[in-house]
């Protein structure tokens, strides 16, 4: 894209959202870094659950200190790599109370310092629960910026750096919400929904995608009727062989 239809996209975007935010389900930043941590190769549904008996119990790091690890597992054991995480939370509560009071910091340095906490987290608290104009970049916004040619990139920092040098400033606070929505929900990994999306006719890969998706489905048919033509050939053909023994067998009539 260039810069006059990035301007129009994110127009669109905000249009249609304009204070989109995360679905992980928070009320103070320490609840916001935990989910994070937990979020990673799991769903936002599947940590809101976890995180909905966890917090009544224990919701900030003296808490979860005293909850202890296997406490703390037994409340997460339904999201992926639980045993880890367990173990990065634990560790980064006593971080937080021994370095920042029990606060979480506001310096991208200090968050990614904690266990757990990678350059994609760090962003997500940056933006999400202190207002910074940073954009995290996962699974969604790199394929996102990729297929509509807003950020380009062969992987997630070439694609982060380039979209905050691409995306107008004004725009950039929420780009992040922006982006991830629409490639979880539109520009899916499969089949993308090409037809509702607000930037199908300004998005280079819209219509091939669309073809292509169009062609697979016709070469799939293909394939079933064949597959189905082959079957039925094949029965028919046990079925005159079955015929045929049992007139062999048969006795001749004297």
């Amino acid at each position: 894209m260039n810069p006059d239809q990035i301007e129009t996209a994110f127009q669109r975007l905000r249009d249609q959202e304009p204070e989109p935010t995360t679905e992980l389900t928070y009320n103070t930043p320490f609840e916001l870094l935990i989910a994070v941590i937990l979020s990673a190769q799991a769903t936002d549904v599947s940590v809101n659950q976890a995180t909905s008996k966890l917090y009544p119990v224990a919701n900030t790091p003296q808490g979860i200190i005293d909850l202890g690890v296997t406490k703390l597992k037994s409340h997460i054991k339904s999201i992926g790599l639980f045993n880890t995480k367990a173990e990065n939370i634990i560790k980064t509560c006593g971080m937080l109370i021994d370095l920042h009071n029990g606060q979480v910091p506001q310096q991208r340095e200090s968050l990614e310092a904690l266990p757990g906490v990678g350059r994609k987290t760090a962003n997500v608290i940056l933006n999400t629960a202190f207002g910074h104009s940073t954009i995290a970049v996962d699974t969604h916004i790199f394929r996102v910026s990729n297929r509509t040619g807003i950020a380009p990139g062969k992987n997630v920092i070439e694609v982060e750096k380039r979209l905050i040098d691409r995306v107008p400033r004004k725009y950039q606070r929420h780009a992040h919400h922006w982006l991830i929505l629409l490639g979880r929900y539109t520009c899916v990994a499969r089949n993308p929904k090409c037809k509702q999306c607000l930037l199908s006719d300004i998005c280079p890969s819209a219509f091939q995608l669309e073809a292509v998706s169009t062609a697979k489905s016709h070469r799939q048919k293909t394939t079933n009727k064949r597959s189905s033509s082959r079957s039925k050939s094949a029965s028919t053909a046990t079925k005159k062989i079955s015929r045929n023994q049992q007139k062999r067998k048969s006795p001749t009539a004297e």
